[in-house]
């Protein structure tokens, strides 16, 4: 076995996680395998990960055998292991509909070394062009009843799809009854996908905090509630910079803005029947209106 740093043995042996962001292998794209940082079993391949925007390496598959799941301790989720010395990797999450396997491994970077391909001379630090720029990207925003924040987002040229759910809690798969007694600590999110050649995050991000008031803390006009608190869920590193700076220049403008700012987990669609509410019903939002802030 590998000797293993404090912050290796933080993470395999006390099954601690790092930072989203921060790890070498989030943004690597080069050809090769991923193996396990303290026994060196191949874990997985590198045609099998793809960018999920949570801030950790992510793959949609295993090397046969590799990697064991187990209950997690809280009681929740599913641990992912190495099969061969049990050193933690991560989590795996089923369901999300990132690529057609429709599973995500979340691995921490820390519990892993990369092998280069031994053709590397000729595939080195060869990004895929599509994860270099998404056709599609992805935006979270909670701010009040998701009915509106929907409505008033989707009105943006270059929005490819917006859906309504829930976001930021413990509860999995939360239906609409829990959230609305507000002990999942769930938000009512809305999850953007759009196109960045139309139309920028920060075009989004300024809109978002025109339609809802980022003043009123845990609540929107009559909607009151953790659950209706104005929150931003970030899918990268210049998410988070666009969604601070923008809460700075509304606070030097003299608003007192209590918008928080997060890492995006795992987004749970809402029922059926708040999918596009007002485009169905042919009618306005009640507590969401354009006040210009820039």
């Amino acid at each position: 076995m590998k000797s293993l740093t404090p912050e290796e043995r933080r993470v395999i042996l006390q099954k601690g996680t790092e930072r989203p962001f921060s790890g070498a292998y989030y943004d690597c794209w080069e050809d090769g395998t991923y193996l396990c940082r303290q026994c060196g079993a191949p874990l997985y391949r590198s045609q099998d990960k793809f960018d999920a925007g949570c801030g950790w390496p992510s793959f949609d598959d295993a090397v046969a055998g590799a990697v064991e799941r187990v209950p997690d301790a809280d009681g929740r989720r599913t641990e992912i292991v190495c099969a061969r010395c049990g050193g933690h990797l991560g989590h795996v999450f089923a369901g999300e509909g990132f690529t057609p396997k429709n599973t995500r491994h979340c691995v921490n970077s820390v519990s892993m070394v990369f092998e280069p391909a031994a053709d590397e001379a000729t595939s080195s630090e060869r990004r895929p062009e599509a994860a270099v720029r998404p056709a599609v990207e992805t935006a979270y925003f909670a701010g009040g009843c998701f009915w509106g924040v929907e409505h008033m987002l989707r009105q943006l040229d270059g929005v490819v799809d917006v859906e309504s759910g829930y976001m930021g809690g413990s509860t999995p798969s939360p239906t609409y009854e829990q959230v609305s007694r507000g002990r999942t600590g769930h938000a009512e999110t809305v999850r953007v996908r759009f196109d960045p050649s139309r139309v920028s995050y920060e075009t989004l991000a300024r809109l978002f905090f025109e339609i809802h008031d980022p003043t009123q803390e845990n609540g929107q006009g009559p909607d009151i509630g953790d659950q209706y608190r104005s929150e931003i869920f970030y899918t990268s590193p210049e998410q988070r910079a666009v969604a601070y700076r923008l809460i700075s220049l509304l606070r030097a403008k003299g608003y007192e803005v209590v918008t928080e700012v997060a890492p995006a987990g795992r987004f749970w669609p809402a029922e059926a029947y708040h999918q596009d509410y007002y485009l169905r019903k042919g009618t306005r939002p009640y507590c969401h209106g354009y006040t210009r802030r820039f």
